[in-house]
């Protein structure tokens, strides 16, 4: 073959030029350009510029866009070309557009679609509202549950079948095929305000209206949690306590595919439509579409998005996001309404369900105009003084949307259900098993009930009885009691305690300013220290190992907290203690010798009892905390911001009986890290030093745990009375992958388990002036009856002990496999160990 003849044909020419709109004269971007007949092609970039390679022989080329009509451009073969192409769009639009993956094909070189991705990603920082100096606006939230299920079914419910007017709310309109009945309701208005430098938000709650079920129910704090803002311009959205991958994001293009698969014109401004899905569907990740602005700000107009069936989250059969852009004066976008709609069920197939909306409006923005330095001094949230007060004449006038028949009717019916007997009563016995207690009249509710029966090694077979006062006997004071009686040491316990609210608000109601005063005589375990959970719950008796060194304790409390709404609190009190050991455990001097063969050794000097009077003061910071009241404790949910908690003590010997003089400090930091598609991490540090010579008992009694349930903030290998200090320092590191490892395997992915990994370590010591070996008159170390230690110090070593385990277990239960390293000698320790925990979570 002649070698110039199969140069000729194997060479090629450039085809380049711009692809326009025809009428607007627009740039288009991603439009598809191919040689008909040939596999060659390419797409035009973000600026609707082209460039292809074509062989000699080549004559056609051909412009193919989605919403615009075909065009093909003849070529001269062997001559290079600069085209200048318009297309027309077509009359005919779709409707949707359904973007397939094609995995084999895709990539994110050279796609014109994460070009113009990252050019929104570049844009981000302009685009968003703290780009400006000052904003200012108005917000209208509103936030409603419902039970979702077909007519009939609902019609039929057992819990509502015989309430009318409640039966009468039924709306057909919220899902298709499907009626929701609403059950809870709440709105608000406010003036929203914000400056950039120093950075300062203020919120002013104009108005606010709920429905209210009355004490048996705490639903506010808790929803509105799981209903968070929603900001497409953070790299991460925090959607029902988990975060999704934002499909604006930093990272976006290495999580998502995204396909150029629209252009609109809304207003005058041109707009591409570019649909996105995750390159793995079992990330944390959305599917949907967003368009973006092409007038050089590249800023979001519109999103429609939603969560895939295989994302792995718990009880959520369906959930979707959309929000609205409004174009502004200076050609800039703000957010104008945001709209939040999830299904919840039991399982994905479930008929009935329950479903939630939140949907928020803003309206009259002002950006730069600047406030008075003294308009942001203050709390960040303030409350008129009318702002529950108002009529539904006003809420008719000021509401940024009309309420639908169903839920204008909510409020009024609702009301009318809480006030029935029977509904009063089905709330009773909810009340009972969830939250523990059970009405007894209404001013007094006797529980909790999971604490009526336990045992100990001390006690025995132990029984208690006891309740408190209701809201309805006073709002803002607050009576506690119980009695308990242990069959082995034949001995009564009992508690009796008061609580004042010194604000208008209940005790309960943040912020918090009360008074608390108590008077308890019971049993305890040194070093358990148990968190959301009471110490004698029946489930907690069953322990591993010797854990027969008890205490008796008699204490007098005194405290005054004080919370301010920047969640800064304070509290400062008075505690008197006297403590005297139980079981095995005793307290004797330090001089004492054992008898030995030929030693007859010395007699113990056997300590009684010691008492304590110490002033007590804890500060704790916990910026942007939100929290859901139960009828015990009040749950922190936990968020991306650190909690601090400052703590301070002093003994005062001879005040009260006092034996010691010494002062200690505890400084406690809790926070999460989100680690976007790799899970989040919860990191707690913990330091703590005690001045002056005290006895073991005032030492820091390391937090140990001997039950088989998973405890976070205690060591789950470490015994009772193990380790003392009177200077440490703690990491504990907790992390959840989230599934990210789980979904990745074919089989396992379905089971949507989660995995954990857990590492804590604990340094500390004793200073020779506590230390019994150095100083006879301080109270020995205890022992056991061999004379083998009891109770060690962390000198020479950390104690470290690590944990990997699988979360997410019939969606409630996590189980952690424990390995101890360090200290594997000391007598009566596990090694490794099975723990369980009960966690609710999405």
């Amino acid at each position: 073959m002649n070698f110039n003849a199969v140069q000729a044909q194997s060479a090629t020419n450039i085809v380049k030029g711009t692809i326009k709109d025809a009428v607007t004269n627009e740039p288009l971007i991603g439009v598809s350009i191919f040689l008909p007949g040939t596999t060659q092609g390419t797409s035009s970039d973000v600026e609707g510029n082209f460039s292809l390679r074509v062989s000699q022989a080549a004559t056609k080329i051909q412009f193919t866009y989605l919403g615009y009509k075909t065009k093909v451009v003849e070529l001269t073969p062997g001559e290079s070309k600069v085209l200048a192409v318009k297309l027309e769009s077509e009359s005919k639009r779709l409707k949707e557009v359904v973007v397939k993956g094609r995995s084999r094909n895709y990539s994110n070189k050279n796609n014109p679609a994460v070009d113009l991705i990252r050019l929104v990603v570049d844009n981000k920082n302009k685009n968003r509202m703290e780009s400006y100096d000052y904003v200012q606006y108005q917000q209208y939230d509103k936030l409603q549950l419902a039970l979702s299920n077909s007519p009939e079914k609902l019609k039929s419910n057992i819990l509502f079948k015989k309430y009318d007017f409640i039966m009468k709310n039924i709306d057909t309109s919220k899902l298709e095929g499907t009626a929701v009945l609403p059950l809870y309701l709440q709105e608000s208005i406010s003036q929203q305000f914000f400056r950039k430098d120093p950075e300062k938000r203020k919120t002013i709650v104009q108005a606010e209206k709920k429905v209210d079920f009355g004490e048996f129910v705490v639903i506010n704090s808790y929803v509105k949690h799981m209903y968070q803002d929603i900001d497409i311009y953070k790299n991460n959205i925090t959607i029902l306590t988990n975060q999704f991958l934002s499909p604006i994001a930093d990272l976006a293009p290495t999580f998502y595919r995204f396909y150029v698969t629209d252009t609109v014109v809304v207003d005058g401004q041109k707009l591409t439509e570019l649909s996105f899905s995750p390159k793995n569907e079992t990330d944390f990740l959305f599917t949907g579409k967003l368009y973006v602005t092409m007038d050089g700000n590249y800023a979001v107009q519109k999103v429609d998005m939603e969560v895939g069936k295989k994302v792995n989250i718990n009880w959520v059969r369906d959930l979707h996001i959309n929000l609205d852009f409004n174009r502004l004066a200076n050609g800039r976008y703000n957010l104008s309404k945001s709209v939040f709609r999830s299904e919840f069920a039991v399982t994905q197939n479930s008929k009935g369900g329950v479903y939630g909306e939140r949907t928020v409006s803003f309206r009259d923005f002002r950006v730069n105009q600047p406030k008075p330095e003294s308009f942001y001094e203050g709390e960040a949230l303030t409350k008129t003084e009318a702002a529950e007060r108002h009529d539904e004449e006003f809420w008719a006038a000021n509401r940024h949307d009309t309420l639908s028949f169903s839920e204008l009717n909510t409020y009024q019916s609702i009301d009318s259900l809480r006030n029935t007997r029977s509904f009063k009563r089905t709330l009773d016995i909810a009340t009972m098993f969830i939250a523990g207690y059970k009405q007894a009249g209404p001013n007094f509710e006797i529980g909790p009930v999971n604490t009526f029966y336990s045992f100990n090694p001390v006690e025995g077979f132990r029984l208690r009885a006891g309740g408190r006062t209701t809201t309805t006997f006073s709002k803002k004071m607050m009576f506690e009691t119980y009695a308990a009686y242990g069959f082995k040491d034949e001995k009564w316990k009992y508690f009796l305690g008061g609580t004042y609210s010194l604000t208008d608000r209940s005790i309960f109601e943040f912020p918090v300013r009360a008074l608390r005063v108590n008077y308890q005589k019971d049993t305890k375990i040194p070093g358990q220290d148990l968190q959301f959970v009471q110490e004698d719950n029946f489930l907690l008796s069953f322990k591993r190992g010797t854990n027969d060194k008890w205490l008796y304790n008699e204490t007098y409390n005194v405290d005054y907290l004080h919370e301010f709404r920047n969640h800064m609190s304070f509290r400062v009190g008075f505690k008197n203690w006297e403590q005297t050991p139980a079981g095995s455990l005793e307290y004797y001097k330090a001089n004492y010798t054992p008898p030995t063969e030929g030693n007859p050794g010395t007699e113990k000097e056997i300590v009684d009892h010691i008492t304590t009077s110490e002033v007590r003061l804890e500060l704790r910071w916990a910026p942007n905390e939100n929290f859901a009241q139960g009828k015990l404790y009040r749950y922190p949910i936990v968020n991306r911001f650190p909690i601090f908690t400052l703590r301070a003590a002093a003994g005062v010997k001879g005040l009260f009986n006092g034996d010691y003089d010494y002062q200690s400090l505890t400084l406690n930091i809790a926070k999460r890290f989100y680690l976007s598609q790799f899970g989040y991490s919860d990191v707690i540090t913990e330091g703590g030093y005690i001045f002056g010579q005290v006895p073991f008992p005032l030492l820091a009694i390391h937090r140990a745990n001997q039950t088989y349930s998973y405890q976070i903030q205690a060591y789950n290998l470490m015994n009772f009375l193990e380790f003392v200090s009177d200077q440490y320092a703690s990491l504990n590191l907790d992390h959840c992958f989230n599934g990210f490892i789980f979904n990745k395997l074919p089989l396992v992915r379905k089971t949507k388990l989660r995995e954990f990994a857990t590492l804590k370590v604990l340094y500390g010591k004793v200073r020779e002036e506590n230390n019994p070996a150095n100083h006879q008159d301080l109270l020995a170390f205890p022992a056991y009856a061999t004379g083998l230690p009891v109770t060690y110090t962390l000198d020479k070593k950390p104690y470290v002990e690590a944990s990997v385990g699988v979360g997410n277990l019939f969606k409630f239960f996590r189980v952690d496999v424990v390995k101890r390293l360090t200290y594997l000698d000391n007598p009566g320790v596990s090694e490794v160990g099975i723990r369980g925990r009960f966690k609710f979570d999405f």
